[in-house]
Parts: structure tokens; C-alpha cells; sequence
């Protein structure tokens, strides 16, 4: 019997570790992160993010892929076309490199950044057509998605909105390159070293980087959880670790000047797809 019990035991054991890894591989592949632990109830929750990774998308880079215009594509607004970095999001991350997710059940109320919307529609655009998926379905993928895990951070929902529009204002990437000398052009190429020593020196701190065919696509920025800037490569300490972060840039970059689509554009070959189809 003692036998049969000690086999029984070391069984329940291996299931139980089973079961566990499954959760972790479930959780990584819902781009979670590894992050969790077992609440009251015994139901999953996410450990709190350890830094804010505040990423900007360059539209010059973004608006060259734009196939279909829509209303709320603003690659497609002509001359009111955003032409500086705007904003992607606001993330917390884990230092790992994996992320939370979908923290809490709460759904978007755009009621309730009704006072922010113009800001938000100048400088955190959609540059696509189409929904974002959202956490629950719907609209408002940033708030649900992000937002909630910010929320030890941020608060409520117009609070995270506001924050991250507080941060990208003080901040101002496009600011501190063209006063630079790093300003858009279809012929120029810059050192991808001079461009982050240049928002190093400004917010001391290491950016990262990703490209697209040579050019600047995203510019990430990183912060501690009281909004100071830190490092966005953890431990960097070298311009090696400096490049190794933008892996995907070549060593001279480019930062396209934006071409205006849409139908104010008489060589714009592209389609309108009517908003209720998306």
C-alpha cells in the first residue's frame, strides 16, 4: 500500500507540473507573458509590468505600405496628414521582453475621453483601415489591451489617454531630431548612431529602433514607472548593445518624407473602402 500511495503521489505531482506548463505556454502564446500567478479564486492573474515603453511610429515609413483609404486611415487626409511621429501606444512590459495583457474585464467608453479626442485623432492616429482587435471585442484595443495593465500606474481610462498624451508632448522625438539636423527627406541618409546619441543626450536614455527597407518605421521610448527615462535595451552599457536594439536598421538610415494619398491626390491609384464594410 505504502508502495501504491508513493506512485500515486509522484503521479498527482506530474500532473499538477503539467498543468502548469500548459498555463505558462497558453499564457505566452495569448502574448501575455510568464507573468502569472494564482489569484483567490484559483484563476490566472498577470504580475504588474516593470517599466512603460511609450512606441512612435513614423508616418512618412508607415503611410508608404497604405493599399486602401478610409476615413479613419489619416494616411489618407492630404495636407492634414500627420507628417511628425505619432504615437503607437503606451505599453507596460516586462523586463523579460514578454508583456501583460488584457488585465481586467472593463470595456472602452469613448464617452469618456470625449475631451480628448482631437488631440487624440492629431497625434495617435490610425494610419490603416480596419479594427484593432480588442481584448473583448469592439473598439478601444489600446485601453483594453494596455490601459487596464497600466492602471496601478495610470488609473482609469482618461487618465491613461491623458498620461500617455502628457508623456509624447514632453518628450517630443520629432523636435529633438530636427533640431538636430535629422529632418525628413526622400534622399538623405542618417547614421543610425547619430540619431540615438542625439535622444540619449536630450532624455538620457537609450531608444530603440525598428526599420522597414532602410527606414525608420517605429521609435521607441522607455520610462520608469514614475515616468522617468530609462533604457529601453535592460543593462545596456555599449554602442553595441545600443545597435544590437534596432537590429532591424541598417547603419545609415532614412526618415521618408510623407507623400499625400488620397483623393486629393491626382497620382493616388488607391481605393476608398466605405467605413461600413470594415
Amino acid at each position: 500500500m505504502a508502495v501504491l500511495s508513493a506512485k500515486l503521489a509522484s503521479a498527482a505531482l506530474a500532473f499538477i507540473l503539467v498543468a502548469a506548463s500548459l498555463g505558462l505556454i497558453e499564457a505566452r502564446e495569448a502574448g501575455i507573458g510568464i507573468g502569472i500567478e494564482i489569484g483567490s479564486r484559483g484563476k490566472p492573474r498577470q504580475r504588474e509590468f516593470d517599466y512603460f515603453n511609450l512606441a512612435l511610429q513614423w508616418p512618412g515609413t508607415y503611410c508608404q505600405r497604405t493599399r486602401h483609404c478610409c476615413s479613419s486611415n489619416a494616411c489618407c487626409r492630404g495636407s492634414n496628414s500627420p507628417s511628425v511621429f505619432t504615437i503607437h501606444g503606451l505599453w507596460p512590459d516586462y523586463n523579460d521582453g514578454t508583456w501583460p495583457a488584457c488585465c481586467t474585464r472593463k470595456h472602452f467608453d469613448e464617452k469618456e475621453i470625449s475631451t480628448l479626442l482631437d488631440p487624440l485623432e492629431k497625434y495617435w492616429p490610425s494610419l490603416s483601415c480596419g479594427n484593432p482587435s480588442s481584448c473583448h471585442g469592439g473598439k478601444g484595443s489600446f485601453w483594453e489591451k494596455h490601459g487596464t495593465c497600466s492602471a496601478p500606474v495610470t488609473g482609469d481610462e482618461y487618465n491613461y489617454f491623458l498620461t500617455t498624451l502628457n508623456v509624447y508632448f514632453k518628450y517630443n522625438v520629432t523636435k529633438v531630431l530636427n533640431e538636430a539636423g535629422y529632418v525628413p527627406s526622400n534622399t538623405e541618409k542618417y547614421p543610425l548612431r547619430g540619431i540615438v546619441s542625439v535622444i540619449q543626450n536630450a532624455f538620457h536614455a537609450t531608444p530603440k529602433l525598428a526599420c522597414r527597407n532602410g527606414a525608420v518605421e517605429e521609435l521607441h521610448i522607455c520610462f520608469y514607472k514614475d515616468f522617468k527615462p530609462r533604457d529601453c535595451v535592460v543593462g545596456s552599457s555599449s554602442s553595441s548593445d545600443v545597435l544590437s536594439s534596432s537590429n532591424s536598421c541598417p547603419n545609415y538610415i532614412s526618415l521618408p518624407a510623407y507623400a499625400s494619398l488620397g483623393a486629393g491626390n491626382a497620382e493616388s491609384k488607391l481605393s476608398w473602402v466605405p467605413d461600413d464594410v470594415l
